[in-house]
């Protein structure tokens, strides 16, 4: 269907220089470098909408959502928040920002329907206007190539256990970079594999549903031969600035006992080291590991560990873990945990908690950065932060939101008083989105979705964003929160 007429963007709730949101207070942001980058981000499920609409196949999420009780709260996933139809109004929204940048996720189905074999040119339009338009705005376009929307006859196929998925993955890339690599100055192959093996295939709680547990780890190395694949491709075509985006969660030991400090660095290694450091330095982080995992590990390695010009971080918050005891939840972050696990998940007391119940610590991200730095030194390239935000129920004067953004802003910035290469920093959400299996309970964005009439409108957040990014371009400190 046509794009629709686009009506000027609201005005932010408390959007005046003396509104809520950006009342000076006793704390501030310090300047960052001079060409720091100012984003936010997006992916092409949460949002786009349009679920069959321009010959867009149907992906292996879309599959996984129609099943019964799949999402909580039983919202229309496949309507997302339109931006299919409302993108130009979105990167409105983006420019009132000043934001330099826009992370958004390119649908491999609605690119390649059946994953592989004919491409949609219509799919391939959608993102060349996008793009356009984004551009005319002065903003940088970074698109990810996968955000977990896995065409459903691959994921039919195996999934990320077929290892013929990756080379489908690349071929994707390729057609990708072909049609956008002129205008698209910075790209990101895959983002959180950690999340899609585990949550995916390991525990069933997302698409494609499967219960592997720890046979589940061919899907990791799968998506990470895709993603080296994928860097040579996009090379290929003509891209250049290439990175990746992955989770990073410092895991703190619940206890000083053998058993609790063997959980968690079992945890330290699944969650944080089982993809950096095939990506980062071309071995994983213990033989045992290697020793699972299928095809000629090796010369995958060597794919896998082709050299990227930066690398991507989420942070959300630490995970404390120890022995798999009674004082271990029985669930975490809405996930029943199974039986038989060798480590245990622990409450974090002493700190507010996000409406996903996840602990707010914000120093937790200085000292994954600082983490990083001191693993692989010279091999680690300047890093991007590409998600950090929060869910909260707060559809207008969001102050959690706001307090949550400039903490973890400060923290970010004493990293790289400490020596860590940072470029740049990207907002989860522009948007409310819709969050997986929760539907639309878990609010991310800076500007509300009315999902009855997808109606945008700026919160506070918004405009504490935009007064921090005008602030920041001007070499002063920003306005702390009221």
């Amino acid at each position: 269907m046509p794009d629709a007429p686009v009506p000027a963007a609201p005005a932010p709730h408390g959007s005046g220089t003396s509104g809520a949101a950006t009342t000076a207070a006793a704390s501030a942001v310090p300047v960052f470098p001079p060409g720091f980058l100012w984003g936010a981000s997006a992916s092409a499920f949460q949002t786009e909408g349009a679920a069959d609409t321009d010959g867009k196949g149907p992906s292996g999420w879309d599959a996984f959502a129609a099943q019964p009780g799949r999402i909580k709260d039983g919202t229309d996933v496949g309507r997302g928040t339109g931006f299919h139809q409302h993108y130009r109004e979105d990167v409105a929204l983006l420019a009132g920002l000043g934001a330099d940048a826009f992370r958004f996720s390119i649908s491999w189905p609605r690119v390649v329907p059946g994953g592989s074999g004919a491409v949609n040119p219509q799919g391939l339009d959608f993102y060349d206007r996008l793009v356009d338009e984004l551009c005319a705005h002065g903003i940088t376009p970074a698109p990810t190539l996968y955000h977990w929307d896995t065409p459903l006859p691959l994921d039919e196929a195996g999934g990320w256990l077929n290892r013929d998925t990756a080379y489908r993955f690349a071929e994707y890339a390729g057609i990708v970079a072909e049609r956008l690599a002129d205008r698209v100055p910075m790209w990101i192959t895959i983002n959180e594999p950690a999340e899609v093996t585990l949550l995916g295939y390991a525990l069933g709680r997302h698409a494609p549903g499967h219960t592997l547990l720890f046979d589940a780890l061919p899907a990791a190395h799968h998506q990470l031969l895709a993603h080296g694949l994928a860097v040579r491709a996009l090379r290929g075509a003509g891209a250049d600035n290439i990175g990746v985006a992955v989770s990073h969660t410092p895991v703190w030991p619940a206890g000083d006992r053998e058993e609790d400090r063997f959980g968690a660095e079992l945890y330290d290694a699944i969650s944080n080291w089982l993809f950096a450091d095939p990506i980062l330095t071309g071995r994983y982080p213990d033989e045992n590991f290697a020793a699972l995992m299928p095809g000629p590990v090796a010369d995958d390695l060597a794919t896998i560990s082709t050299p990227l010009d930066w690398y991507g971080v989420n942070y959300y918050n630490p995970t404390l873990v120890g022995a798999p005891d009674a004082q271990a939840l029985d669930s975490f972050s809405g996930f029943e945990m199974p039986a038989g696990l060798p480590f245990g998940i622990r409450e974090i007391e002493g700190y507010e908690k996000t409406d996903f119940g996840w602990p707010v610590v914000p120093d937790g991200l200085r000292e994954t950065l600082v983490q990083l730095h001191a693993r692989f030194g010279d091999r680690l390239p300047p890093l991007y932060i590409t998600e950090n935000g929060c869910a909260v129920d707060e559809p207008a004067r969001d102050t959690r939101r706001i307090a949550y953004l400039e903490g973890h802003l400060k923290a970010l910035h004493a990293a790289i008083g400490a020596g860590v290469d940072v470029r740049g920093y990207f907002t989860w959400s522009l948007t409310d989105n819709i969050e997986w299996i929760e539907g639309a309970g878990k609010r991310f964005g800076l500007v509300h979705i009315d999902y009855e009439t997808l109606r945008r409108t700026p919160k506070d957040s918004y405009a504490w964003y935009r007064d921090l990014i005008h602030a920041q371009k001007n070499g002063h400190t920003a306005a702390g929160h009221a």
